[in-house]
């Protein structure tokens, strides 16, 4: 008897269930494609110590003066593309991309992976998550 009034609420409310079907794929998207090449600030700590991972900040040079992570470079989203050949000689190392908030370093993110760059990862929540961890940032340009 279930059955058949499950098949009449599909037959009677198909548009309810379809929107339902596209909103748990979305949410599925979401949490797992979407987040893949993203790393929370202590995993990104691990790759930065362990594997020696750059770190590019894509931040306008006036909020990477105010605190950015030690030693990372910085290279605007906008100029991104010109810093190309800066960034080749890292292409065998993992990069770490980070904003204010992860936003526009997946962004930048995407733009590396067209250029054949495979190790690049995304740091989620950016710099406000990396000082919500109580991590250390610096002022000292390189």
């Amino acid at each position: 008897m279930p059955i058949e009034r499950l098949i009449e609420f599909v037959t009677n409310h198909w548009e309810l269930v379809l929107a339902f079907i596209s909103v748990s794929a979305l949410l599925l998207y979401d949490l797992t494609i979407k987040e893949q090449g993203s790393l929370d600030p202590l995993d990104a700590v691990n790759i930065i110590n362990h594997k020696d991972a750059v770190v590019v900040d894509v931040r306008p040079v006036a909020d990477f003066t105010k605190g950015h992570i030690i030693h990372a470079m910085n290279f605007p989203l906008g100029s991104l593309t010109k810093q190309l050949p800066t960034l080749e000689k890292y292409k065998e190392r993992p990069i770490i991309m980070s904003c204010d908030s992860g936003a526009r370093s997946a962004q930048a993110c995407k733009q590396l992976r067209k250029h054949g760059f495979t190790q690049v990862y995304n740091l989620r929540g950016g710099i406000l998550a990396w000082e919500n961890a109580s991590l250390p940032l610096t002022r000292k340009i390189r």
